[in-house]
């Protein structure tokens, strides 16, 4: 039981820590929750602080994921604590506890878990994540695109049911956090429609 609380708790805090709050700080003073569409997350930091410091911030908030993961399997921890680990760690950038309680959306941790559990599924998902996200230029976009397809690729490489469980739970949780406030979801429809139509006038020219 010791052990079983103890993969809680660090994942938990693992999750927790703040990478995009730290990087945009160290970077350019700023709070990153205050800046662009106020999510601390890799894809927000690479748009309002740099490229570098997004990647930096997408491979660290990844590894959080996947460290929750590796603990719990090294506590040789039963799987229901194993997935409560991960669970937790997603909680934990949400919502952690340094910075009071304000987080991310739980995109990228997310990854980092089924990258240790499921990496064969994990992959392709990635792979299939470009496809739209060339066209939607929206990382949660792509993301309602080609989720769905994430417990299948696991039900099909892994055979277990409750993993795929697992993936579907983290997917609505994530979805949950993803939900765009009115003002922001019709930005990015006028966003999205402009860019097609910045597309079919760039056709229209070369056909002429």
């Amino acid at each position: 039981m010791l052990f079983n609380i103890a993969a809680i708790i660090i994942g938990y805090l693992l999750g927790s820590f703040p990478t995009a709050y730290i990087v945009a700080r160290l970077r350019k003073g700023v709070d990153i929750r205050q800046v662009g569409v106020g999510n601390m997350g890799a894809a927000n930091t690479f748009r309002e602080i740099g490229r570098l410091e997004g990647i930096i911030v997408w491979v660290v908030d990844l590894a959080k994921g996947a460290g929750a993961i590796l603990i719990a399997l090294a506590l040789h921890v039963d799987q229901p604590w194993v997935f409560g680990a991960g669970f937790v760690a997603v909680l934990g950038h949400n919502f952690p506890v340094y910075i009071r309680f304000k987080g991310g959306k739980g995109a990228a941790t997310t990854m980092g878990i089924f990258l240790v559990l499921a990496p064969e599924a994990m992959l392709i998902t990635f792979v299939l994540l470009a496809i739209p996200y060339l066209f939607l230029r929206r990382i949660f976009a792509a993301m309602c695109v080609v989720g769905p397809v994430l417990p299948l690729l696991i039900w099909k490489f892994e055979s277990s049911v409750a993993l795929a469980l697992f993936a579907v739970v983290l997917l609505i949780l994530m979805g949950l956090r993803n939900i765009p406030k009115p003002r922001r979801f019709r930005e990015f429809v006028a966003s999205f429609r402009n860019r097609a139509a910045g597309r079919t006038q760039t056709g229209n020219r070369i056909n002429v």
